[in-house]
């Protein structure tokens, strides 16, 4: 009887244990069908794109109203509008012949997607000039003194504060003026800096390896002495981006202050020799076109700059003239 008693326990113990392993074993699921991706040929995605229209930025910025990273602000300020809607940062528009498209409440005369020819200036900002189009103070800005053209306008190829002189591009393509801007693309500014304090070996190695700005990081990818004495030292200093204000910054962090501040170069294009202060250049194809390799850009096959001996002597000649009528316009 009691061998019985045990055996029934025993069986009872045996189903208990296999109740809970049932329980707590997961359920399986069903085998996974494999999901062949079908690969979209490329032709197909950009039918599709060009069926959903064009990036509104990258329209207006073909139209010569300012570089796409501008434009985006523009719209984002809701300044822009498509057919009478006030447009959204990543509309697509599909252009026709009745679109209409207003920027602060202007009708944008809008260009083909046909390519026009690239333009690029060099030009000598003097200090008290502002990186802007108008003034209300009625200050002088970069602008005054670049040629005017029709059907489109001159892009700044980012800016200079007011302080500050030294090189500085204008381009007729948003595109192109929009990449050399961007971070992404590392493109290196140099500037002479003449600066007021006590600089030593310590100093210019925390400036190389980075120093915290209140916008994040910062440093010089090069430092190199050129000149000067004591507490008066002239630097040339290399940066691969363009934030505001972002060398005196760098120097004032180390408790140095900036007396003078000039751009000497912007990728591998140098402040041209004998250039005047408020004086300007444009930028034959073999220039042009390395900017625009340099960013990824395809080359340009045409320029309406005409190459001949005495071009460049003849600018400067008219440069120096326009910028004394300007100066005395001024006064």
């Amino acid at each position: 009887m009691t061998d019985a008693c045990e055996s029934d326990n025993q069986k009872e113990r045996q189903m208990k244990n296999l109740q809970k392993k049932t329980t707590n074993r997961p359920l399986r699921s069903a085998p996974k069908t494999a999901v062949k991706k079908v690969e979209v040929p490329l032709e197909k995605k950009t039918k599709e794109k060009a069926a959903e229209g064009e990036k509104l930025q990258k329209i207006l910025a073909r139209a010569g109203k300012g570089s796409r990273r501008e434009l985006e602000k523009v719209i984002e300020q809701g300044r822009v509008s498509v057919d009478g809607k006030i447009a959204q940062l990543g509309d697509r528009v599909q252009l026709s012949n009745g679109t209409k498209i207003r920027m602060d409440g202007h009708i944008v005369y809008l260009k083909n997607t046909e390519k026009e020819v690239c333009r690029v200036l060099m030009y000598y900002k003097p200090e008290g000039e502002l990186c802007t189009r108008s003034d209300p103070e009625g200050r002088a800005t970069v602008f005054d003194r670049l040629p005017r053209l029709t059907g489109s306008r001159w892009i700044a190829v980012g800016r200079l504060d007011i302080n500050t002189s030294g090189l500085l591009l204008f381009t007729t393509d948003g595109e192109l003026a929009n990449r050399l801007m961007h971070p992404s693309q590392e493109v290196e500014r140099e500037y002479s800096v003449r600066v007021f304090g006590n600089v030593d070996d310590a100093m210019l190695q925390r400036l190389r390896k980075g120093v915290q700005l209140e916008d994040g990081m910062a440093n010089f990818k090069q430092i190199k002495a050129t000149g000067g004495a004591g507490i008066n030292q002239w630097f040339d200093v290399t940066l691969t981006e363009g934030r505001n204000r972002e060398v005196r910054r760098l120097w004032e962090s180390q408790e140095v202050q900036v007396s003078r501040l000039i751009r000497i170069r912007y990728g591998n294009i140098k402040l041209q020799k004998g250039l005047p202060r408020g004086g300007w250049e444009e930028m034959d194809l073999q220039k042009v076109n390395y900017l625009r390799e340099l960013v990824g850009l395809a080359p340009e096959t045409e320029s309406k700059v005409d190459v001949t001996k005495n071009r460049r002597r003849t600018n400067i000649r008219q440069i120096r003239k326009s910028v004394k009528q300007h100066q005395k316009y001024r006064k």
